[in-house]
């Protein structure tokens, strides 16, 4: 089964995130805005009861993030990809890290750069047209996400939560 971990922003940053994904992103229906704190991996039954436990040790380390979703910004010309840039501090970076290192299954699909996605898929016009429309809305928003979860996909292609874990640490 497919797995990853990820944290969900406050609902206010969902909705502002979900008033572009309607629109520009086909997974709107099958996931919830979020920021992916390890990408999707593969794990069965016996393995995903030792990385749940790994996840709650890792949580209990850490405090709630902080985060800053500063600007709109885009994976051009890698993907066309549209997102909300999360400012990557340290506390980011060392969560992000963390997981890499203790969950050893799967290997990092991309650099870590930490974002909500609010458009997908785009043609190259598509994409050229929408960004230049959403980096002049921009975005500024600051808020504490005290849970990441681990999230697993169902069969129609959807994800829903399989387990929460309070960030509750100093670090």
């Amino acid at each position: 089964m497919n797995y990853g971990i990820v944290a969900f922003p406050s609902k206010n940053l969902q909705d502002l995130a979900n008033t572009y994904r309607k629109r520009y992103d086909p997974h709107f229906a099958h996931i919830t805005p979020h920021m992916t704190l390890k990408d999707s991996f593969n794990a069965d039954d016996m393995q995903i009861q030792e990385i749940s436990k790994k996840i709650q040790e890792i949580a209990e380390k850490f405090a709630p993030l902080q985060i800053h979703a500063s600007r709109i910004s885009s994976f051009y010309p890698t993907t066309n990809t549209i997102y909300f840039r999360i400012e990557p501090t340290s506390q980011l970076k060392k969560i992000h890290t963390e997981l890499q290192e203790q969950l050893t299954i799967g290997a990092p699909k991309h650099v870590f750069v930490p974002h909500i996605t609010i458009a997908q898929k785009l043609s190259a016009s598509e994409h050229d047209d929408i960004f230049g429309q959403l980096r002049m809305t921009g975005v500024d928003a600051q808020e504490s996400i005290d849970r990441i979860h681990l999230v697993y996909q169902l069969e129609d292609g959807s994800w829903t939560t399989y387990e929460t874990y309070k960030l509750s640490g100093a670090e």
